[in-house]
């Protein structure tokens, strides 16, 4: 059976993820968020109630070409994720899905999918950087530096600049991302942001660029600094994921003070060709 969670079971099921840290992240941070902030609707699914082995996250598509609302897993028997997987209340297999998952029960979701005869291909492995204690990172001199938030007159610079952005799909989410959750960046003398950082739908930050003109005056590590403190006042949890092959923003994070947890690995897998479900 397939339970939704509604009000107080939202606050509570966040209360039981903390002790599955760092393994439960990104569907944690995804409660964290919709326990404080606005954002675009989603269901939190359970296997059982009040206990559960599996928890979902399932952000609702309101547009054709939504395929950057990525559904979420965690779980602690695999046999029930698998079942859950099968079950057509949770996952609809005949549209284009993304699924981010910890790399330990990706075998499971792509076994699923062959049994439907769906296609799956894999879009990304990234490592996990966390920082655990703020008093760790290390400091950052941001004088002379002018902080701000990013606003919804930006987005289009952040879309551009974006290694998958440049469309309409992904302007909305990043729109989203704006309006909802936390940002910070470094404006020039004009008020034209140069450098920034962003929350995603998982409170994990990223995002991360700084346009090429302006790189080497350490301006990607004041936004992460600033957002870092920032997440940490707001008792958020302070992680983002890093793409395997990312060695530069692996050894940045890491100089910063984050650290990857070394059993976890989070891959997104893509099911079904988006050009023919869309």
């Amino acid at each position: 059976m397939i339970v939704e969670l509604t009000g107080e079971q939202l606050t509570v099921a966040e209360t039981q993820l903390r002790s599955y840290l760092p393994r439960a992240h990104q569907v944690y941070g995804c409660l964290v968020l919709r326990n404080r902030v606005q954002s675009e609707p989603a269901k939190f699914l359970v296997d059982t109630w009040p206990k559960f082995n599996v928890i979902i996250y399932k952000p609702q598509r309101e547009q054709k070409g939504d395929h950057f609302k990525d559904m979420l897993f965690f779980a602690n028997d695999e046999a029930t994720l698998a079942e859950a997987l099968r079950n057509s209340s949770v996952i609809d297999w005949t549209s284009f899905l993304c699924v981010g998952i910890d790399l330990r029960h990706a075998e499971i979701i792509k076994a699923v999918a062959s049994e439907k005869d769906v296609p799956s291909k894999e879009l990304a492995m990234c490592h996990m950087m966390i920082l655990e204690d703020v008093s760790k990172l290390s400091p950052i001199d941001s004088s002379g530096i002018s902080l701000s938030s990013l606003d919804e007159s930006h987005l289009d610079l952040v879309n551009k600049n974006w290694k998958f952005g440049s469309s309409d799909v992904a302007r909305r989410m990043i729109g989203n991302m704006i309006r909802n959750f936390p940002s910070c960046c470094v404006l020039d003398a004009e008020g034209k942001p140069v450098s920034w950082i962003l929350t995603y739908a998982a409170c994990s930050i990223g995002m991360l660029y700084t346009l090429p003109e302006h790189r080497g005056k350490g301006y990607a590590k004041a936004v992460v600094s600033t957002m870092a403190k920032r997440f940490h006042a707001l008792d958020y949890p302070v992680y983002c994921f890093i793409e395997e092959k990312n060695k530069i923003s692996y050894n940045l994070f890491k100089t910063l003070g984050f650290t990857e947890h070394p059993s976890h690995r989070e891959t997104w897998l893509s099911f079904n060709d988006i050009n023919e479900c869309v």
